[in-house]
């Protein structure tokens, strides 16, 4: 377990969801049905998307991205808490601990992101529909990618590169399933006063701003709606934004519950549970949720369908 005469740590102990041992082929099975269900689910809005040029429109670029970020973002995560409940091995390496705590954060950023820049999108559709072709040009859909995932790349190597700095020399025993950044600093033996304040300053980057952003752009569009009050107008809305509210009300909604409350040695259990949510749940829901509310998807997946039929 140590890795030089300094005794620091040369790996560290995942405990797991908390669940007994006795249920674990159980729940082992059921993740594994989740995650398979994230990739796959993921991969055909990807080839939808791909294949259907009705949908090569701002709003299914963003989509596409976002769904090859939440297959990257459950992969960070999932095939290492499988392995660990299939075959009991608890211990991951101390690089890679650090490698997974910078692509959780990484991915956790670029999801956030991308929701603002989707977000952005319907509210320009709704409130600008006249000029909705010239604001979202593709120019400016790529300039988005971009600047989303430099500013991903950015925070998640401040964090790691200050996580790095830190000594490790007590108890290597993380109580989660991943190497989450604060469970890990709460192992540390070092001074984590620089990473906490960092925490909380980029937090506001990636999290505040965008989920306030997001609640501008659709409180933007409810005004437009309610100074134009149609049935027609508000059920257009309603198709075009609701799979859009309902991924962000589940992305963030965990991560509210999570990390607004503070954390405590009784809480671990429910921080563990919480983050399931968001690392596994919400990945493998965004499938279900932008193809059953939307006719676009739908539409593209039936003619899919009916092609593969017809070359039979």
């Amino acid at each position: 377990m140590r890795r030089d005469n300094q005794s620091s740590v040369s790996e560290f102990l995942l405990l797991g969801l908390p669940i007994q041992p006795e249920e674990q082929g159980m729940y082992c099975a059921l993740f594994l049905a989740m995650y398979l269900t994230t990739v796959l689910g993921n991969l055909l809005i990807i080839l939808l998307i791909r294949l259907d040029s009705r949908l090569h429109t701002p709003m299914y670029f963003f989509l596409s991205h976002l769904a090859l970020t939440d297959i990257s973002f459950s992969s960070v995560t999932a095939p290492k808490m499988l392995m660990n409940m299939l075959m009991q091995i608890q211990s991951i390496s101390y690089a890679g601990c650090i490698c997974q705590a910078y692509f959780f954060l990484f991915f956790a950023d670029l999801d956030s992101f991308l929701l603002t820049s989707m977000a952005y999108d319907r509210y320009v559709a709704i409130c600008h529909p006249l000029h909705y072709t010239t604001v979202m040009s593709q120019s400016l859909c790529f300039l988005f990618i971009i600047v989303s995932w430099v500013l991903s790349f950015a925070s998640a190597l401040v964090h790691t590169l200050l996580l790095a700095r830190l000594s490790f020399c007590g108890d290597n025993t993380i109580h989660h399933f991943f190497c989450d950044l604060s469970a890990l600093l709460k192992l540390s033996s070092s001074d984590t006063t620089v990473n906490q304040l960092l925490i909380l300053t980029v937090g506001v980057v990636v999290i505040t701003v965008p989920l306030m952003c997001i609640l501008v752009s659709y409180g933007l569009i409810g005004a437009t709606i309610l100074r134009r009050p149609s049935i027609k107008g508000i059920c257009k809305a309603l198709s075009t934004c609701g799979s859009h509210l309902s991924v962000v009300s589940l992305y963030y909604g965990a991560i509210i519950g999570l990390y607004s409350v503070p954390s405590s040695n009784s809480s671990n259990d429910q921080d563990v549970t919480v983050s399931v949510l968001y690392t596994v749940v919400t990945p493998m829901l965004n499938p279900f949720i932008y193809s059953l509310r939307n006719r676009d998807m739908k539409g593209a997946l039936r003619n899919i369908l009916r092609r593969g039929a017809f070359s039979m």
